[in-house]
């Protein structure tokens, strides 16, 4: 993409109660070559000490630092992002988790990725305990392919050559691998969407219902390899990848051939619109 005419993109970025994670992940975007237009953390509420690492964060962050907090009652991701988005001011959405670290070219390859018609899907970078502990630590703020601590050592190739033929033969409309923690939306096709459907709660299934619908809507998925790299902390997974009790309403959102979230992105728009988000910068 022209980069006279690339949107400007708001990065939303989830997280819940490790800002140690939150803080090296706020870095990374601080580094980035091509800055976003923003950073909105979505916080699913989390306690004071993340309230406090933002703050910290923000006394020199290169961009505006914005924080969406709700009450901590469970598991609420898509309530938690439907607020961050509602929040943004950006044309251009990148969704990531607090546990992902980002390459320093991660903004610059997904707007170079964006296209009308379409959401980007990109992949992680995985961790075992001592690639996370190498980043937490700041030992360093990469990890590359020889590095130690790697388990899926090729998604660390960045090869831009190999992205953009890989994204002009990805269009299609599968939920394998969808995944919100590594993904670039037009901002107007989420509110088209009504963004995330606020009635998935508890861990499961709101990335793919979002992916359903807006395969319902005629948007095609682009899948992006060697490129928007982002490195995924280890941690204990917090559930497993069988059922969820959420795979009724999944089931549900499938079959209706339903476009926009029945409780959702429009709860939140008019709030922000008339109380914005306070750039803690100052």
């Amino acid at each position: 993409m022209n980069t006279d005419t690339a949107p400007r993109a708001s990065v939303v970025i989830t997280t819940y109660n490790w800002p140690q994670a939150l803080g090296v992940a706020l870095a990374a975007l601080a580094r980035q070559r091509s800055l976003p237009f923003e950073v909105v953390v979505a916080d699913d509420g989390s306690r004071d000490e993340t309230r406090e690492l933002i703050e910290r964060c923000a006394r020199d962050y290169p961009v505006p630092l914005r924080h969406s907090w709700q009450e901590d009652r469970g598991f609420r991701v898509a309530l938690a992002r439907n607020r961050a988005i509602a929040a943004t001011g950006g044309d251009y959405v990148l969704l990531l988790d607090g546990d992902m670290v980002a390459h320093p070219m991660f903004v610059a390859d997904h707007l170079r990725a964006a296209q009308r018609g379409s959401f980007v899907q990109g992949q992680r970078v995985l961790t075992d305990e001592t690639g996370r502990d190498r980043l937490l630590s700041g030992e360093t703020p990469q990890l590359g392919f020889f590095d130690r601590g790697l388990t899926r050592r090729r998604h660390t190739l960045r090869v831009p050559a190999l992205a953009a033929l890989g994204l002009r033969g990805s269009r299609g409309q599968s939920t394998a691998a969808i995944k919100t923690c590594n993904q670039g939306w037009w901002r107007e096709d989420l509110v088209a969407l009504n963004g995330f459907d606020e009635r998935y709660e508890g861990w499961g299934r709101e990335d793919k219902d979002l992916a359903v619908r807006a395969f319902h809507a005629g948007l095609q998925r682009r899948s992006l390899r060697f490129a928007g790299l982002a490195t995924h902390l280890y941690h204990r997974e917090r559930h497993d990848d069988g059922e969820s009790p959420n795979d009724a309403l999944l089931a549900e959102a499938r079959s209706s051939g339903r476009v926009r979230a029945p409780l959702g992105l429009d709860r939140h728009l008019a709030e922000f619109a008339e109380h914005p988000l306070p750039d803690l910068r100052g």
